[in-house]
């Protein structure tokens, strides 16, 4: 085979696959360091009591996975440790085809509140730390 017969031939048989599976990769690890950011409420370092009930992990539980459409609303799930949130960005990066826009958001009214350092738990946020290592992880993701 020829140079241009072996690009073409990688070209249409073997880089969607690469790209698939860089975009999908990326696009949980992306999720996973959000979830795993997120500050989980601790009702006894606060300045004041808690609701009656209270519970840590809302924040953290709503993490929602949209592709070409961006999410809206909250859910009522509590999940401090995430898995839920996980396993929707995963099955949602598994099963929607790779290219296209892939959403992952938060939509509890206090998110950018703690974006922007509310919670000692997260005083830099959990979106921009991420933004900032996007490069490395695309180049871990296209190993």
């Amino acid at each position: 085979m020829s140079f241009t017969a072996d690009l073409t031939k990688f070209c249409k048989e073997e880089a969607p696959t690469y790209i698939d599976s860089t975009v999908r990769k990326a696009v949980i690890e992306i999720g996973n360091r959000l979830v795993y950011r997120s500050p989980v409420g601790d009702a006894t370092a606060w300045n004041m009591p808690p609701p009656p009930g209270y519970v840590g992990g809302r924040f953290r539980a709503n993490w929602q996975y949209g592709f070409g459409a961006s999410p809206e609303g909250d859910l009522p799930d509590i999940d401090a440790s995430g898995g839920a949130a996980i396993n929707r960005i995963v099955s949602g990066a598994l099963t929607n085809q790779a290219v296209g826009v892939h959403y992952i958001v938060n939509n509890l009214p206090y998110a950018q509140r703690l974006e922007d350092g509310w919670s000692g738990q997260a005083p830099n946020g959990m979106i921009s730390l991420t933004e900032l290592e996007f490069p490395e992880i695309m180049r871990r993701a296209a190993l």
